[in-house]
């Protein structure tokens, strides 16, 4: 992984998570601004799997469990249309708060992952 990657994709997960938990505490229902700061967690999301599929042949190899790492990765992948679908299903002010609890989750994984790839020993 990169390093600081990994840190722009917590940072925009983190502010995508507490915009949408800001929205859902305002009552805003899913909207565009909502519903696209995920898809943008999502899209990082995306490039994290190119990098990770990369990386070692360019050299930097998992320290950690790579297994792990990729379970890691793919559930975490999971999570934004999985949360999106809930949200344009149910179409209450709680849809937000859950994109927003989704993106926060995103923002965990996406640290754990980092330390798995970085500083984790096999």
């Amino acid at each position: 992984m990169i390093e600081w990657f990994t840190t722009v994709q917590v940072v925009v997960a983190v502010a995508a998570g507490l915009l949408c938990l800001g929205l859902g505490l305002a009552k805003r229902r899913p909207d565009d601004i909502s519903l696209g700061s995920l898809v943008l967690v999502e899209v990082l999301l995306v490039v994290q799997l190119v990098i990770a599929i990369v990386a070692p042949f360019v050299g930097n190899p998992a320290s950690g469990n790579v297994p792990e790492f990729y379970t890691y990765l793919i559930s975490a992948l999971l999570i934004p249309p999985a949360a999106a679908v809930w949200a344009l299903v149910e179409r209450t002010r709680w849809s937000t708060v859950v994109l927003g609890v989704a993106a926060l989750a995103i923002a965990v994984m996406v640290y754990r992952m980092n330390a798995i790839w970085l500083y984790q020993t096999a």
